[in-house]
């Protein structure tokens, strides 16, 4: 089993130095991600697997942001990006699937390409049900199979290379909801592969 927290850490620290690069294909889904939340200020705001923190020039100042990622070197990196936007953040190592933070704490939580790759997708998603707040919203970003299907053979082996590069491109979202009480607010196409959607938690 490769798609682990140890080798997580291992590969993105590899790709950290192209991860920029690479993400330029992503920023027109993580901006429409972001914009369809229609952020307040004061509010609370979670990203969970920030990687560099390409999100960060996205959000406005006037907000409480907090990121994590597994990858020390991605956490740095997100650092002196918000500093460089002028942005104060508090940035935490954490393991997605095991938040250390209070339930109820965040009226919002960002998940832009990390249900994909994170080694248990089902503790992602229900840690961070505990943590939003009663009405508040999550946004998923990511590679999943449509509404309804399941993945084919060819797409299953096509993901025993990408699952070892990067990530899975078998899983569902739809599935990993049934886990949690969250009520999906909207779900949309954004290419072949991705989807975005979005999710409120019940009052």
């Amino acid at each position: 089993m490769v798609n682990t927290n140890t080798w997580n850490k291992i590969r993105y620290t590899i790709y950290r130095p192209i991860y920029n690069v690479i993400d330029r294909y992503f920023r027109p889904k993580r901006k429409r991600s972001i914009e369809t939340l229609g952020l307040q200020s004061g509010q609370k705001v979670l990203i969970i697997g920030a990687g560099t923190g390409l999100d960060l020039d996205l959000l406005p100042k006037d907000i409480e942001l907090t990121v994590v990622d597994i990858t020390p070197a991605m956490v740095k990196a997100c650092g002196q990006r918000a500093q460089e936007l002028g942005m104060e953040i508090d940035s935490y190592v954490m393991d997605g699937s095991n938040l250390e933070f209070d339930e109820q704490s965040f009226d919002i939580v960002i998940l832009h390409l990390i249900l994909a790759v994170i080694p248990d997708p089902v503790g992602c998603i229900t840690e961070t049900e505990r943590v939003l707040k009663p009405g508040g919203m999550c946004t998923i970003m990511d590679k999943f199979v449509a509404p309804g299907k399941t993945a084919g053979f060819l797409r299953q082996t096509l993901n025993l290379l990408t699952n070892l590069l990067a990530t899975s491109i078998t899983r569902n979202v739809d599935e990993l909801l049934t886990h949690t009480q969250l009520e999906k607010t909207r779900h949309e196409q954004s290419s072949s592969l991705f989807w975005l959607i979005q999710a409120r938690k019940r009052t």
